[in-house]
């Protein structure tokens, strides 16, 4: 057989194995608290999330990192942030810092098995050199925003610097338009657009519902009766995204592509209470490491998912999602990776195979992050500072205003807290006093962890970065 002639069978076996893959459409809400899903709580108006997740399955035991850019490694590397330098904070404007290149992206993965693969929303994964950006990590095309806390209308940030761009050019003609419309829109042109004889992997980080908390005021005016005004306007937020991620579904229906595509929807960390975020009913939220802060909203929906209209109790990590959509995809997952795939576990409702996992180990000194924590089984251990605010609240619907108790800022791994948290998922009971030999059982395997640490990569912002030498907008290049 001429060479030619293996070529075509080649090509033809690739794509017929190509497009009997699931589309996949990874979505990210930022900030996106424990209780700020209708389908948790009923003031909440969310049709879409709510069809989805009671349709699909609702994981009641997925964890993150307490912060964003600590969670978006997770999901693309598949390593916990404290073995690449990225537990500590986010990424901060001007920073030269991103995750270390050597390591594979999720969507690279996925271009080995034949996806088209778009990002569409926040990086927040380190710009200051091209090769730390979405097209040079593994994305086909790239619709978003490099930093974080952006304006939702004029999408500039810090000294009101322009940061939205269109694959690698600056975005300069979106102006007065909401975000999350507009990277709906992006969603689905992209769909419209895609070759079904592909799979399609979409990476969709939406901006809601970080601060600034800003939203056209339709939205906010879903929410008469609820008197403070920020949590008015945060609500009017999270249905926002719940109208933008329909719009998104309703494109893959409209090209006849959604009975053949899984979702997955996760926020990057619990909800921040200071910005009218509930995680009610657990305790604390972002920047913390307790459960508020780091046990994730999320659930998944579609192809190939056997038991459904279900809730899965097993314990996932963020470093999970990259190996679970490799084999989702028919892929084979690294087995050099942090991650562990729950594919069979999740579609089929068998217990999860992870058994233990890191809160955070971050050395780096801050008055405000949690600092070290583990999971092995049903017990949780923290050491020192857990984060703050502390406490249990409920969503701001009916008061003006909410006060914080402040976790008393101490360095080191001390006080230490227990918590069996399979009894006691609130996290009211705590149990280091009582069980001495429980706690350091837990300290010993945390130690065995910390030996693997990297140490955070956090350096001040480089002068190098001034968005004025790059057109007034925030661009790589300068490290």
């Amino acid at each position: 057989m001429e060479v030619r002639q293996l070529l075509a069978l080649f090509l033809l076996f690739f794509s017929l194995t190509s497009a009997q893959r699931p589309n996949i459409v990874f979505i990210v809400a930022d900030d996106l608290g424990w209780n700020d899903v209708g389908f948790r709580n009923p003031d909440m108006k969310t049709p879409n999330f709510d069809k989805l997740a009671t349709e699909g399955i609702i994981f009641e035991n997925a964890y993150v990192q307490p912060l964003c850019s600590p969670s978006r490694t997770a999901f693309m590397s598949g390593m916990f942030p404290f073995h690449v330098g990225m537990q500590h904070k986010t990424v901060l404007h001007g920073q030269a810092v991103c995750v270390p290149l050597n390591y594979t992206f999720l969507p690279q993965e996925l271009k080995k098995l034949g996806y088209a693969t778009h990002m569409i929303g926040k990086w927040h994964l380190g710009f200051c050199k091209w090769e730390c950006t979405p097209t040079y990590r593994g994305f086909d095309t790239f619709f978003g925003y490099y930093n974080g806390a952006e304006d939702y209308f004029n999408h500039t940030v810090a000294e009101k610097y322009l940061d939205y761009r269109d694959n690698q050019l600056p975005a300069r003609n979106y102006s007065g338009e909401y975000s999350a419309f507009t990277f709906a829109q992006r969603a689905v042109d992209i769909i419209h657009r895609h070759n079904v004889s592909q799979p399609l992997f979409m990476y969709l980080p939406y901006q809601n519902v970080h601060g600034p908390i800003e939203v056209p005021k339709k939205y906010e005016d879903m929410y008469p009766n609820v008197i403070n005004k920020g949590r008015r306007k945060f609500s009017g937020m999270v249905s926002a995204l719940d109208e933008a991620v329909g719009n998104v579904t309703q494109a893959l229906k409209d090209r006849g592509l959604f009975e053949n595509t899984l979702i997955l929807f996760t926020t990057d960390n619990g909800g921040h209470m200071k910005m009218f975020g509930s995680n009610w009913p657990l305790r604390g939220g972002k920047y913390t490491i307790w459960e508020g802060g780091t046990r994730g909203t999320s659930f998944m929906y579609g192809a190939g998912l056997q038991k459904t209209r279900t809730t899965y109790d097993g314990m996932i990590h963020a470093v999970d999602w990259k190996p679970t959509l490799v084999s989702a995809a028919g892929g084979t997952p690294a087995t050099t990776i942090d991650g562990i795939s729950h594919w069979d576990s999740i579609r089929n409702g068998l217990p999860s195979s992870r058994t233990e996992f890191i809160y955070n180990i971050d050395d780096f000194p801050v008055p405000t992050e949690g600092h070290a924590g583990i999971r092995v089984g049903d017990y949780k251990l923290i050491l020192g500072f857990p984060g703050g605010p502390d406490g249990w609240h409920k969503p701001m619907n009916g008061t003006k205003d909410d006060k914080y108790e402040e976790t008393v800022y101490t360095a080191g791994d001390e006080p230490v807290h227990l918590f069996n948290i399979r009894e006691d998922p609130t996290e009211h009971n705590d149990l280091a006093q009582q069980m001495p030999d429980m706690v350091a059982k837990l300290r010993a395997r945390f130690e065995e962890y910390k030996k693997t640490m990297v140490p955070a990569n956090f350096p001040k912002p480089d002068p190098a970065s001034d968005p004025r030498k790059y057109g007034y907008a925030w661009t790589p290049g300068w490290c």
